[in-house]
């Protein structure tokens, strides 16, 4: 294959063409014939199929070191079920890589239990974050998130039925088994979300009236979406390649609200649960933090107030439940909100993960934010993540957190300057390698 079809295949729906177009590229890669400018960006917050995205693993791996990052990161919704062949395709490719999950917890046995923490849509149910999953333990991860898909597809199922009640009208004829699961990677172990849904009928939408201005004069006249100029010109457009995301992200900004049903508790685990089994798998536990949102610093966020009226109060309770970090975006955050996330972390001994959420294919891989004098700190976490899940692979009392370690009497900025080395010093090619640097 030439670099061209190497390209298209490590994004195939085929995991072994997948695979092959990963050791394919690596050998070009090491030999030198193919080349990249390589930056100090990372990300360690990609989605891949195995939730929603336009990447699969490999792929993900492969854009994110063409990209120029150094440190690769998948991170799904309800499922680490894309997490084996990332690590595999990144070494592959000679790029650093860590795996984890992302999932709702319920609040509603804390004190914040009738606070909208960090959700838009659920009051006391927060997003959170796994990171730096040992890779022994991605079989008892996926065991562990086995009931909670199971729930959410109950809910699922019902959403798509709730939506067909306000589309079928229109022509749409939306079914969860047809149009929704095939869209996904749940016989995998992949998780199926609302982004699935949508998608399912933004792609029905495009069959029945075209790319262009059959599709606009429905959306308007029919549906009676408002659409800004930019929008409406991106429709006009048959050849846009990001045509079925830019219909998706109309659909949710317009139909998400009207079919969308609250997860319960059985869909939402104990926080105190999942922290504690995060914790006991030797893998990082992380509250994602949202911020108060006056003016959207992307662009896609509506004005609306989330944790930092009563952040302290939170940020404590994070210690109380037993949480060993937090994580954030900078692209997302003020340079003040980070400031004061940034000291209330370190008061309370808490490491900072960053990560942008990678889920369309409009998004860049980069993140030159974390370049900025208030974030470069972050750089050297992720780099300290990626050693702890090495290491805690090979030896798990090696993790930054396990009270065996050898370190674990220094405080945890010298923990993590030592692992950022051993993390930026670690052949890539041979990540567990990395326990021969340990000293």
């Amino acid at each position: 294959m030439d670099l061209q079809e190497l390209e298209c295949a490590i994004n195939s729906a085929d995991k072994p063409i997948r695979l092959q177009a990963s050791r394919s590229l690596g050998a070009l890669i090491e030999s030198g014939e193919l080349k990249r400018t390589r930056l100090e960006e990372v990300n360690n917050h990609v989605h891949t199929t195995w939730s929603f995205s336009p990447y699969e693993p490999s792929g993900a791996a492969y854009a994110a070191w063409k990209a120029g990052l150094g440190i690769v990161g998948s991170i799904d919704h309800d499922s680490i079920g894309a997490a084996p062949e990332l690590l595999e395709a990144s070494q592959n490719l000679g790029l650093a890589s860590t795996v984890g999950f992302e999932l709702r917890v319920s609040f509603l046995d804390t004190p914040l239990a009738d606070r909208k923490i960090n959700n838009p849509d659920s009051p006391g149910i927060v997003y959170m974050c796994v990171h730096g999953v040992p890779h022994q333990k991605i079989a008892e991860v996926e065991r562990f998130l086995k009931p909670v898909q199971e729930v959410r597809n109950l809910r699922n199922r019902a959403q798509v039925k709730d939506l067909q009640a306000l589309v079928g009208q229109y022509g749409f004829d939306l079914d969860f088994d047809r149009d929704v699961v095939p869209l996904s990677r749940f016989s995998e172990g992949g998780s199926i979300t609302e982004r699935h849904i949508l998608y399912a009928m933004a792609r029905q939408c495009i069959t029945m009236f075209g790319k262009g201005e059959r599709l606009v004069r429905f959306l308007e006249k029919e549906l009676h979406i408002a659409l800004s100029a930019k929008v409406q010109a991106l429709l006009l457009d048959p050849g846009n390649p990001h045509y079925a995301y830019d219909l998706l992200g109309i659909f949710k900004s317009n139909f998400l609200p009207r079919f969308f049903i609250q997860p319960g508790k059985d869909e939402c685990p104990s926080v105190y649960d999942v922290v504690a089994f995060g914790n006991s798998i030797g893998a990082i536990p992380a509250y994602a933090y949202l911020g108060d949102i006056e003016q959207s610093v992307t662009g896609d966020k509506k004005a609306e107030r989330f944790e930092d009226g009563f952040l302290v109060e939170l940020m404590d309770l994070l210690v109380t439940i037993g949480y060993p970090a937090v994580t954030y975006m900078p692209p997302r955050n003020t340079v003040a909100q980070m400031e004061r996330l940034q000291r209330l972390a370190r008061e309370r001994n808490l490491m900072e993960i960053s990560g942008v959420d990678i889920n369309s294919s409009r998004q860049s891989m980069n993140c030159p934010e974390l370049l900025q004098p208030t974030c470069r700190h972050l750089v050297d976490s992720a780099w300290a993540l990626v050693a702890h899940e090495k290491l805690s692979t090979v030896d798990p009392s090696l993790g930054l957190f396990n009270p065996a370690n050898p370190y674990a009497q220094q405080s945890l900025e010298t923990r993590l300057a030592r692992y950022a080395d051993l993390g930026r010093r670690m052949d890539s090619r041979h990540p567990l390698d990395i326990i021969k640097l340990f000293e």
